[in-house]
C-alpha cells in the first residue's frame, strides 16, 4: 500500500460525502473501507501461523479475503462443528508501519508548525496525539476483542446486532466472531430490493449514536459503512470494534448543553457551552461568536440548500472562520469524525440531508433522557434523600467562608490563556533587552561602532514600548 493506515483512515471518512464529492470519487474512495490490496501468500501464511501456529482450529478455511482494510482482512471459515465464522487477521507489517505513519505526522507538523497560529499548532497537536495513542490501539486485536466484549455488554439492549467472539481462538494478530449476514449500509440496491425503508435505518443509526455519546459516554468511533450492515429484516450490524471511546462525563454534559442551546436557537449559551467543551477559546468574545453562529444556523437550516450550496457554503465558513480562536481538544476529535460520518451517511439516501436540519431534532428528544429526568414522585424522594447532605454540604460552606478558607479554582482553558498573555506581554521585553543588551556588548566590542550600538539599543526600546 502506498499510503499508510493512518492516512487511510482519513481518506474512509471522505468517503462518506456524498454531497461533496461525485460517484466517481465516491467509487474509488469507498474501496478504501473493505477492498484495498490483501497481503501477499508470504505474509499471509506468516500471520496464519502467528496466530494459530500448526492446531488445526478450522474444518475449511477460505484463503481468499472477504474484505481487506487498513489495518487487517477478513476471511470466511468453518468450525469443526460447522459453524461459520469471520476470522480477521492483522497484517504482517501494520505495526511497524503505523509507526512509520505517526513519524511522517510529526514530521510535516514540526516542519509546518512556525506557520500556524497558537490555536491551530494546540488542535493539530491534539489530533495526532490522540490519533497515534488510538491507532496503536486499533493494531491490538486483543484490545479489539475487549472492546467487542464490553460494547456488547453494554449495548445488549439496544436492538443493534454485534458479532460474537470465540475467545478460545483469539490473539493479538487475529480474532474470530461470528460471521454475520448484510448489506454494506451504503448498498442503495439491495437496500431498496428488500424494501428497506431508508430514513427508519438512518434514524435508527442517530438515535443509537445518541445513546451512546450522550447516555452512555461510550461509542464506536468508526461506523463507516465497511463497519455496518443492513441485514434483510432491516436490522442494524456493527462490526470492527479497534476504535471505541470513553466520552468524560464534563465532556458529555457539555455536548447535552451544546444540543439544547442550539434546538433553543440561544447561542450566547450555545457559544459558553462550546468553551467548556473546548472547541472555542476562553478568552473568545461570546457576543461575536454568538451572532456568527445564528448566521451559520439560519443558513444550514434552510430545507432548500442544495448539496452543491452545501459544499460551497462549507468551504465559505472555513475561509471566514480560519481567524476565530477555534480549537480542537482531543475529546472532540473522534466526537467530530463520528458525526462527519453519519451526516455522510445520511447525504447517502436522503437528499439535502444535514446535521441541523436532520439530526439536531432527534439529539434534542433524548436530552431528557440523557439528563435522567424522572418522574416528580422520583424526584421528591431523590430529593428527600438527599436533603441531609445537601444541609451538610451548606453547613460546611458557610464554615469555609467564616474561616476564610475559600478557594479559587481556575480552569485549564483560563490557565492556558493566562499563560498566552503573560507570554505575548513578555515576548517583545525579552527581544527589547536583547536589542540593548546587543547594544551594550557591541560598544565593549568597538566603541567606533557606537553608530551601530545606538541603532540597536533604539530598536530594543522601540520593541519594548511599541510591541508589547
Amino acid at each position: 500500500m502506498l499510503l499508510g493506515a493512518s492516512f487511510i483512515k482519513l481518506a474512509q471518512v471522505l468517503a462518506t460525502r456524498s454531497d461533496f464529492f461525485s460517484e466517481e470519487y465516491l467509487c474509488e474512495l469507498k474501496e478504501l473501507h473493505d477492498q484495498l490490496p490483501p497481503m501477499s501468500a508470504r505474509e499471509f501464511n506468516a500471520v496464519y501461523t502467528e496466530a494459530f501456529g500448526n492446531a488445526e482450529c478450522f474444518e475449511q478455511f477460505e484463503k481468499t479475503p472477504i474484505a481487506s482494510a487498513s489495518i487487517g482482512q477478513v476471511h470466511c471459515a468453518y468450525l469443526h462443528d460447522g459453524t461459520k465464522v469471520a476470522v480477521k487477521l492483522r497484517r504482517a507489517t501494520i505495526v511497524d508501519q503505523v509507526g512509520v505513519d505517526i513519524k511522517i505526522l510529526n514530521f510535516f507538523n514540526n516542519l509546518f508548525r512556525p506557520f500556524f497560529s497558537t490555536y491551530t499548532k494546540n488542535s493539530i497537536d491534539a489530533v495526532i496525539s490522540e490519533f497515534s495513542k488510538m491507532i496503536i490501539q486499533e493494531v491490538s486485536f486483543a484490545n479489539e476483542l475487549h472492546n467487542l466484549k464490553s460494547f456488547s455488554e453494554v449495548y445488549a439492549k439496544s436492538g443493534v446486532r454485534f458479532p460474537t467472539p470465540y475467545e478460545e481462538f483469539c490473539c493479538d494478530c487475529a480474532i474470530v466472531m461470528s460471521y454475520e449476514e448484510g448489506f454494506r449500509f451504503d448498498d442503495k440496491e439491495n437496500l431498496k430490493k428488500y424494501a428497506i425503508d431508508f430514513h427508519a435505518i438512518i434514524r435508527k443509526l442517530i438515535n443509537f449514536y445518541t445513546d451512546q455519546m450522550l447516555l452512555e459516554g461510550y461509542f464506536h468511533a468508526d461506523p463507516h459503512p465497511g463497519n455496518l450492515l443492513v441485514s434483510k429484516e432491516g436490522e442494524l450490524i456493527l462490526l470492527d470494534f479497534g476504535m471505541v471511546k470513553r466520552v468524560p462525563n464534563a465532556t458529555r454534559v457539555a455536548i447535552i448543553e451544546l444540543i439544547k442551546a442550539a434546538n433553543e436557537q440561544n447561542y450566547e449559551l450555545y457559544i459558553s457551552a462550546n468553551k467548556r467543551l473546548g472547541t472555542v477559546a476562553y478568552e473568545a468574545p461570546t457576543a461575536e461568536l454568538a451572532e456568527f453562529s445564528a448566521k451559520m444556523f439560519a443558513i444550514f437550516s434552510n430545507e432548500n440548500l442544495t448539496s452543491e450550496s452545501m459544499q460551497q457554503l462549507a468551504f465559505d465558513v472555513l475561509a471566514s472562520t480560519k481567524d476565530l480562536p477555534f480549537k480542537l481538544p482531543s475529546d472532540a476529535i473522534y466526537i467530530l469524525r463520528v458525526s462527519a460520518i453519519i451526516e455522510g451517511l445520511g447525504t447517502t439516501y436522503i437528499e439535502n440531508f444535514n446535521g441541523i436540519k436532520d439530526i439536531l431534532p432527534t439529539l434534542q428528544e433524548n436530552i431528557p433522557k440523557a439528563l435522567g429526568v424522572k418522574t416528580f414522585s422520583e424526584l421528591l424522594t431523590h430529593g428527600i434523600k438527599d436533603t441531609p447532605f445537601v444541609l451538610q454540604n451548606i453547613q460546611t460552606s458557610f464554615q469555609k467562608i467564616a474561616e476564610d478558607d475559600v478557594e479559587v479554582k481556575l480552569s485549564e482553558d483560563q490557565l492556558y490563556w493566562v499563560a498566552k498573555e503573560i507570554k505575548n506581554y513578555l515576548k517583545p521585553l525579552f527581544g527589547g533587552f536583547i536589542f540593548m543588551a546587543a547594544a551594550f556588548f557591541t560598544l565593549l566590542y568597538d566603541k567606533e561602532l557606537k553608530e551601530w550600538a545606538l541603532g540597536l539599543f533604539v530598536i530594543g526600546v522601540l520593541q519594548i514600548f511599541f510591541k508589547r
